[in-house]
């Protein structure tokens, strides 16, 4: 089983997605964690909201800090924000990093973030479906 780490911000929206996106579609060959350079603390309740309509949510979901993640020994990390790839943290195993930003739904409506599920699902899904599980 392959890992991914998906680094935001916050971890409050985009990574929390793409966490939950890999590891509903992707589950044969993939474990996905996500976690924040500087964690907000909590989940967007739209971003939980969006997750649970298609089945997605799990309890353990949370905004994580890069201590929380720093010991897992990944096989990818994929920045999904321009300040977390400016920022992204040296991690103790060398590891591929890639980033595939998107805009931040945070602050804006249900459908905003439904639009960008869909965009994690459309562009970075295949993308580490093609690193990972080939």
């Amino acid at each position: 089983m392959k890992r991914v780490l998906i680094l935001c911000t916050g971890n409050s929206c985009r990574s929390i997605m793409a966490e939950a996106l890999i590891n509903a579609k992707l589950e044969r060959c993939i474990e996905a964690y996500s976690s924040g350079v500087k964690a907000s603390g909590r989940v967007n309740p739209y971003a939980k909201e969006i997750l649970q309509e298609h089945d997605m949510w799990r309890e353990e979901y949370h905004s994580k800090t890069i201590e929380e993640v720093i010991s897992i020994e990944f096989d990818l990390i994929v920045t999904v924000c321009d300040n977390a790839k400016e920022s992204c943290p040296i991690f103790p195993k060398t590891t591929r990093t890639i980033h595939i930003g998107f805009e931040d739904p945070d602050g804006k409506g249900p459908e905003a973030f439904a639009d960008t599920l869909f965009e994690i699902e459309t562009r970075l899904l295949p993308l580490v479906e093609k690193e990972l599980c080939a």
